[in-house]
């Protein structure tokens, strides 16, 4: 599983051209889940993701996380984080999860971050054609990867 998280102002999310659903400060979260991926790592991630010291002290140092200070998150499926580009110039997508592992994976990873006491957990619509815009502080973008963690 992998969770691109950004340090945001804000997050807004357009689904299917009509419904807007939005947050301010903290993180926006892009999760896609490979096949082969195990549900049971939906918690770790969450937690790393929670707790990520990517917000600023009083000495200007990244060392504070959403959770810590209260924000909010927003989580957006993104099946195309795991594209592979190693072949010509049109990424492949066949290691992408599908439903219901897919489904289960981004449910349950929404689930637990939102039981860990962020300020709230928005959502966007799994396979919906959403568009996603943010105003990234910083800007800070951090990959997180469950694969590497076994490595």
């Amino acid at each position: 599983m992998k969770a691109l998280v950004q340090r945001v102002r804000y997050a807004r999310v357009t689904i299917n051209g009509e419904e807007i659903r939005e947050t301010g400060p903290g993180l926006l979260v892009l999760f896609g889940c490979a096949e082969g991926d195990d549900i049971k790592d939906c918690r770790k991630l969450a937690e790393k993701t929670a707790n990520l010291r990517i917000f600023t002290d009083s000495q200007d140092k990244m060392n504070l996380s959403a959770l810590e200070l209260g924000l909010s998150a927003m989580v957006v499926s993104q099946f195309t984080l795991l594209a592979d580009t190693k072949k010509g110039n049109r990424p492949s997508f066949i290691a992408a999860a599908k439903p219901p592992l897919a489904v289960d994976a981004y449910e349950e990873y929404v689930r637990i971050l939102s039981s860990l006491g962020l300020k709230e957990v928005k959502t966007g619509e799994f396979g919906a054609d959403m568009q996603v815009e943010i105003c990234n502080d910083g800007p800070v973008t951090v990959m997180l990867d469950t694969e590497e963690w076994k490595r």
